[in-house]
């Protein structure tokens, strides 16, 4: 048994047993990852043992995933883990978690349904059902326990897909209350083992309809095989006999969902949606009304006055009924008739009518129950595996009809039969419909186009949401034209992704690879350069412009830079690029290169920077250090940071500092501080000849 705390698929932290069921127990749990409450259900042990069963169970989990409406409960993930004991792979799937109540919930309790709330969940019912078998999926198992009630009032379908898988297997009719569902909501079809298809789900949503309204299912009996064998042969009591309340437009819309023949009821849930809207609305329905009735269709037989009993036995078949068919509790189903002491001539004649009607019904039921001779049937070929067409003419050919539905799958068997109902072997009736399922391959999604200026977890996120696996999600730096289009970026936001956003793919097995932004650019070199056209490369690049000292001069051009260009060094674009102007002023000649370098001194008016507070703190000395270790340490003590250039004889000297200004000790913090960096000495000019310098005589005094 599963304990508390075990994570499934690495990431589904179990909690506690919520639920359980014939084929599943349901887990509330938490998903690591993305810190949300879900529900998890894992298919019994003994049930898993069957690799035909998990290949149906994992195939319709895949196609349940793919439901997404309102009044359904969501499908989030699939997977399967080995049993803690047995080793067995169990499948499972997770869910959204729905806090409310059931419909079973409801009606276990004292509080009367209002007809009309009984006919608004069934809408959401029909709702969740008309979008499920456009998706081509059954639900076959619409029970009151299967429908969920939210606080706000939402109807929630549950277990699309699942009973579909169970529906298939091999059960027996002793099997039904553990593997097929709650007899009392089975389409006649279902109970006969036919086959099946969306008109199968409209009837069981009559059934539940009928028990909303009338507080019971149409059909009770003492076994699931009493049950069905009602569906298929006893007509349903219409509801206003058991609630005079409710109405002949109300008993028409249940009545014609619980049709035995599938072509007499509702063809599709939009159909019974929308007769069910024009009752609320106060219109005509446009099932038939039905008349009233002249006779009653049963025999009623009192039993012993004490037990407060009726039961009901089809006149037609009474003898080949099963034991405890029809027994129902007298203040429900019947009315005990009490023996006259005398009858009138027209009782008389009531009677003769009736007893021709019985032996009218009698002969009619044993025309219709008298077993099929073997002319009749045929054996169900195979036809998994095949195309549409090849199977189509196979059955076409064995004497049975085709209805074709579609779901998703594997890559090696697309637009191949995957799945038939009757299985092969079976014998069935010539003329009976036998279900194939096309493979249409595996489902697609398109990768998120909102994943593109995401955070890495967020685009993680919003992928897995998408369908997509986590494990084959992974990470690059991107690329600088990838990166161009994106300047204003920090680093890890999502550039773009590989598959490209919006690409169409198969979430299950695709790999996806996120380029994330680096927030860096390569330096451009803007020395030399006016402020405007300064201010214009570097924006090209994604960095931001600043000076230091500032200057008003229209004709200045960069005379430094920080950081550096050299067509290959990188620097965070949010952190900027500041540069030290030339002016057009004319200026001093330069002093010539000594064995002591000289450094440029700032202006002797404050800068703005340097006046804007008075709190003095210790210089560090740089001095001998590296160019950027330097300017690091004098930012880090709050400095601002002036780089002159410094001659340099000892090639070992150059790129570091050689000089300071200030020196040390104290300064205000914010102002600046000047280092001369040292570089490689210029080769000097050769010095002027002798005769240039006397070709001009010096003037008379």
């Amino acid at each position: 048994m599963t304990q508390p705390d075990t994570i499934l698929g690495g990431r589904y932290k179990l909690d506690e047993v919520i639920g359980r069921g014939g084929m599943a127990e349901v887990w509330r749990a938490v998903d690591v990852r993305l810190g949300r409450e879900v529900a998890v259900k894992r298919l019994r042990v003994d049930l898993a043992t069957d690799p035909t069963f998990q290949a149906r169970f994992r195939r319709e989990a895949q196609s349940a995933a793919g439901l997404n409406h309102p009044n359904i409960v969501s499908t989030y993930d699939t997977g399967e883990e080995p049993d803690e004991k047995t080793g067995i792979a169990v499948p499972w799937i997770v869910m959204e978690l729905v806090e409310g109540h059931t419909l079973r919930d409801l009606l276990r309790s004292d509080d009367p349904i209002p007809p009309e709330k009984a006919f608004e969940w069934t809408q959401g019912v029909l709702d969740a059902l008309g979008t499920s078998h456009r998706a081509g999926i059954i639900h076959r198992d619409i029970k009151p326990a299967n429908v969920m009630l939210t606080p706000s009032g939402r109807v929630k379908v549950m277990d699309f897909g699942i009973a579909r898988a169970v529906a298939d297997t091999s059960a027996t009719m002793t099997q039904t209350a553990a593997v097929i569902g709650t007899a009392q909501y089975l389409s006649p079809e279902q109970a006969r083992g036919e086959t099946v298809d969306n008109r199968s789900d409209i009837y069981s949503a009559g059934c539940l309809l009928y028990e909303l309204l009338c507080g019971r299912p149409p059909f009770v009996g003492d076994s699931p095989v009493s049950v069905a064998y009602q569906h298929v042969r006893e007509a349903p009591v219409p509801p206003s006999t058991l609630d005079p309340k409710l109405t002949p437009q109300m008993d028409a819309i249940v009545l014609k969902s619980l049709a035995k023949d599938p072509a007499q009821r509702y063809q599709d849930a939009r159909e019974m949606r929308d007769d069910i809207a024009r009752l609320l609305a106060g219109q005509q329905v446009q099932a038939a009304v039905p008349a009233a009735p002249v006779a009653p269709t049963a025999v009623t037989t009192p039993l012993d006055q004490s037990s407060g009993a009726t039961t009901v036995v089809a006149a037609s078949a009474s003898s080949a009924s099963p034991a405890g068919v029809g027994t129902l509790t007298g203040e429900q189903d019947a009315i005990m008739d009490e023996e006259p002491k005398k009858r009138s001539p027209i009782a008389w004649i009531l009677a003769l009518l009736l007893a021709a009607l019985l032996a009218i019904g009698g002969i009619s039921a044993y025309v219709y129950l008298r077993p099929t001779s073997n002319a009749d049937m045929a054996t169900v070929p195979t036809v998994i595996g095949q195309t549409e067409q090849g199977a189509s003419a196979q059955l076409t050919t064995a004497g049975f009809r085709v209805e074709t539905t579609h779901t998703y799958g594997e890559e090696d068997t697309v637009n191949q039969v995957v799945d038939q109902n009757p299985l092969a072997g079976k014998e069935a009736p010539k003329g009976s419909a036998v279900t194939i399922t096309i493979n249409d391959g595996p489902k697609t999604n398109k990768i998120p186009t909102n994943i593109v200026g995401m955070t890495t977890d967020d685009a993680r996120r919003a992928l897995v949401e998408a369908g997509f696996v986590t494990k084959n999600i992974t990470t690059e730096k991107a690329r600088p034209d990838q990166e161009k289009e994106h300047l204003d970026f920090k680093a890890g936001q999502v550039v773009t992704s590989n598959p490209a956003p919006g690409a169409d793919v198969v979430p299950a097995t695709q790999k996806v690879v996120l380029s994330l932004a680096t927030g860096k650019s390569v330096v451009p070199n803007l020395v030399g350069m006016t402020w405007d056209d300064a201010q214009k490369t570097a924006q090209e690049s994604g960095f931001t412009l600043t000076q230091d000292p500032p200057s008003s001069d229209p004709k200045a051009t960069v005379k430094s830079q920080w950081p550096r260009a050299n067509g290959r060094e990188e620097a965070v674009r949010a952190d900027g690029i500041n540069v030290t102007m030339n002016t057009a002023q004319p200026v001093a000649p330069p002093t010539p290169a000594s064995a002591t370098p000289t450094t440029e001194t700032p202006s002797a008016q404050p800068s703005a920077t340097e006046t804007q507070t008075t709190d003095e703190v210790d210089v560090p000395k740089v001095t001998n250090k590296p160019r950027d270790a330097a300017i690091s340490e004098l930012k880090a003590a709050g400095f601002h940071v002036i780089t002159t250039p410094a001659e340099v004889t000892d090639q070992a000297m150059v790129g570091t500092v050689v000089d300071q200004s200030p020196a040390g000790g104290k300064a205000a913090k914010g102002s600046t501080v000047t280092i001369g960096v040292g570089q490689a000495a210029a080769t000097p000019s050769p010095a002027p000849s002798s005769e240039q310098s006397s070709a001009a005589p010096s003037k008379p005094a």
